[in-house]
């Protein structure tokens, strides 16, 4: 079911229902189109680390043209915390969305990822190339992410990768103390009106469903994010020469959380990659969500 921040949307809102990953943990996996009403191919979303479906506003618009199929991740929005909390690793959630998948009885299909979640789909990609029959990546690398964050900052990428790991470590500790604090903040449209324009993310397409989406992020303990983040960071890049399948990346230009050369870069090492900048942030999908969903609409055809 979904939280109470989420039941305030009155626009269509994704179907929730909880599935079994293989080490046990129950995650809560969710999708646009519970009736199957939607005529249009299925992509899996790999999505930004401790998100929720109302990131992605054009998604869940029924006549979106697209069947969506995503899960959040482990600890956050209804999924356990899996019993060994070392599991929270890139691999643990490649293994979440190879059983999402079969859940759902997707053998084969496109992956989306954004932000850390293009490190999950690129390492899915590498384990089981079967099962992708394409890559469509938002604001995001394929590994060693903490390394290209900071990018307009232009530091280089060992300062920037010490400098966000440490941070990460820090708020691991603080974090619990600051959830309480975080979770009282007035998220609306005054905050997102502030948030947008303060460099980290831009004006957005629509403020009060950008509440929605934060103040759900926010049900999320910082210790535990930030517990995520740390395990996420020790994940290596992913050698792209050997992925034979069609690439997309879209990159903002001014993404202070996933460098824009260094997905352009990315997009150069593939065979069949391709590149688009567009002026936005790390936020794309509530900055630009028309521009991003018209790319992957285009991306879907040429895949086939």
């Amino acid at each position: 079911m979904p939280t109470s921040a989420a039941r305030a949307v009155t626009a269509p809102t994704p179907a929730f229902r909880d599935i079994r990953s293989d080490d046990g943990t129950t995650l809560r996996a969710w999708t646009n189109d519970p009736d199957g009403r939607i005529d249009g191919p299925t992509v899996v979303l790999c999505n930004g680390l401790g998100t929720n479906a109302w990131c992605w506003p054009a998604l869940l618009d029924p006549d979106c043209g697209v069947r969506i199929v995503s899960w959040n991740h482990r600890g956050v929005g209804g999924s356990e915390r899996p019993v060994d909390p070392a599991h929270v690793e890139i691999e643990h959630f490649v293994e979440d969305g190879l059983s999402v998948m079969d859940h759902f009885g997707i053998d084969r299909a496109v992956l989306m990822g954004w932000s850390m979640g293009v490190n999950t789909m690129f390492e899915l990609t590498a384990r089981h190339p079967e099962r992708v029959a394409g890559l469509f990546a938002v604001a995001g690398v394929p590994g060693d992410t903490f390394a290209t964050m900071l990018a307009p900052l232009r530091l280089p990428h060992p300062v920037a990768r010490a400098l966000t790991v440490n941070l990460s470590r820090g708020m691991t500790v603080a974090g619990r103390a600051l959830t309480p604090v975080a979770r009282r903040l007035p998220i609306g449209r005054r905050a997102i009106g502030a948030l947008s324009h303060s460099g980290f993310m831009l004006p957005v397409r629509d403020v009060d469903g950008t509440a929605v989406a934060v103040k759900e992020f926010l049900t999320t303990p910082l210790d535990w994010y930030f517990h995520l983040a740390l395990s996420t960071s020790r994940h290596a890049r992913v050698s792209l020469s050997s992925l034979d399948v069609p690439a997309m990346f879209v990159a903002g230009r001014w993404d202070v959380l996933a460098g824009a050369r260094d997905m352009a870069t990315a997009a150069a090492r593939m065979p069949e990659g391709e590149y688009v900048e567009l002026r936005g942030s790390h936020f794309l999908p509530l900055e630009k969500p028309e521009v991003v969903h018209g790319l992957l609409l285009e991306f879907l055809e040429k895949v086939g």
